[in-house]
């Protein structure tokens, strides 16, 4: 039988509330203690102006949500109802940009981040109107929604049209850190990014994937999830497919497990022997986010359908993993992962895939596949909540990935959104709206 303990936060977190992508600063997707057995609807919030693909954020008595018409929203965490809401500037049309697959307009696409020490809430939003499309970063007082902070965020001499900020924004010692990818298509000529912005302003620091010269590629968008934050203040990424697809060309950087001091120097990586071959037949390993195990482990799985076992003091370089899993999932992984000790729970399309991490034999092992729910999972009342692509919010049991609890919540915006718990709820984002559960 699986048991599911629910590991102590780490002391920078504020445990009480849901404050980052997957709760905490390393994206284990691990709630704290909450009653969902049974769970009823306890509220559905009226339709917001844009389509929601962030996950929701509870700090206090709010819900933050962040919309595609770049607006942000607090709602009352008890009834639903709108506390405030904040609109940044007008979105980008989406027929301004060269390719993808956001429609109509293109706004705020990730997940914003909370400083509850700062009561502040901090959102990438793409800006249209007359001119270029352009990223900025804002700080919003957590209490009113006013803006703090605004800033713009595009690395140097980027075509700005072609960068989409999908992934996840978090927190580094008082810095926001967040990832760069293309549009849905990998049109136009970009790199994927990491950019590190002090909270109070000051100088941007950046890390650059596929940075040679004619190389191109090797998106940060980890399906949604944020890039994850160590003990250490280290940032953990993976990157997506790059440009270059000469077998025996030199390493472009691209389709990668990467571990950046919080200055955004590079400590150490890891990718497939044949990352030519991931990169000319699009297989993002930076599909998913990486696992940080307890154990000192790594689980990263992305398009290829293979799982790598990796040691996180040391990721090996190209060919440097303990253990390789194959086949694994049957589709794509996306998004964020579940992590209770050693087991991970894994956001494959055809259905989450739970796994057990072993160092000794180095092992990856399938507890359980489960049909059908595929989206971010998280662990909240000893539980896995996760949301199908049908649109059903599905509760599965930990040890043997059987449906225990269902609710549809209609049509999402895409198809990784994932859940949170906060204030002894369980959040869910619709297509427009957030829908909320409690127990009892």
């Amino acid at each position: 039988m699986l048991a599911l303990p629910v590991p102590a936060p780490a002391a920078s977190h504020t445990s009480a509330g849901w404050t980052v992508y997957h709760h905490d600063p390393a994206g284990r997707g691990v709630a704290p203690p909450v009653n969902l057995s049974p769970a009823h609807l306890s509220w559905r919030s009226t339709a917001l102006d844009g389509q929601l693909y962030g996950e929701p954020l509870v700090d206090g008595s709010s819900v933050v949500v962040a919309t595609e018409n770049d607006t942000v929203y607090a709602l009352n965490v008890v009834t639903g109802a709108i506390r405030w809401s904040t609109h940044l500037g007008p979105p980008v049309t989406a027929s301004r940009l060269p390719c993808g697959d956001i429609s109509p307009t293109v706004g705020i696409t990730s997940t914003p981040v909370i400083d509850a020490h700062r009561r502040e809430v901090f959102v990438v939003a793409d800006l249209g109107g007359a001119s270029a499309p352009r990223h900025l970063l804002f700080g919003l007082r957590l209490s009113s929604g006013s803006v703090e902070l605004r800033r713009p965020v595009d690395p140097p001499g980027v075509d700005t049209a072609a960068l989409l900020q999908r992934s996840a924004l978090t927190l580094d010692r008082g810095r926001v850190v967040f990832g760069y990818g293309g549009n849905y298509g990998d049109c136009s000529t970009y790199h994927g990014w990491i950019v590190s912005v002090p909270e109070r302003g000051g100088p941007t620091r950046t890390y650059e994937l596929d940075a040679a010269p004619g190389e191109a590629q090797g998106a940060v968008w980890l399906g949604g999830a944020a890039p994850e934050i160590d003990g250490h203040g280290n940032v953990w990424f993976a990157a997506g497919n790059g440009s270059v697809v000469t077998p025996g060309a030199p390493y472009d950087g691209s389709d990668s497990v990467v571990e950046l001091s919080a200055r955004l120097q590079l400590r150490q990586y890891f990718a497939p022997s044949d990352w030519t071959a991931d990169n000319a037949h699009d297989r993002d390993l930076g599909s998913g986010a990486p696992a940080l195990v307890a154990n000192g482990l790594v689980v990263q799985a992305g398009k290829s359908e293979r799982a790598f076992l990796l040691s996180a003091t040391h990721l090996g370089g190209i060919g440097g993993q303990r253990a390789t899993l194959e086949p694994f999932c049957g589709g794509d992984v996306d998004g964020g992962n579940a992590v209770v000790g050693d087991v991970v729970f894994m956001p494959c399309q055809r259905g989450i895939v739970a796994v057990r991490a072993t160092a000794t034999p180095p092992r990856i092992t399938v507890l359980w596949q489960a049909p059908g729910v595929g989206g971010p999972p998280i662990v909240a009342d000893g539980q896995l909540w996760a949301i199908s692509q049908s649109g059903l919010l599905e509760a599965l049991n930990s040890a043997t990935g059987a449906v225990v609890q269902q609710f549809a919540i209609g049509r999402t915006a895409n198809h990784f959104p994932t859940p949170s718990v906060g204030d002894g709820r369980l959040f869910a984002p619709g297509l427009d709206r957030v829908f909320a559960f409690a127990g009892g």
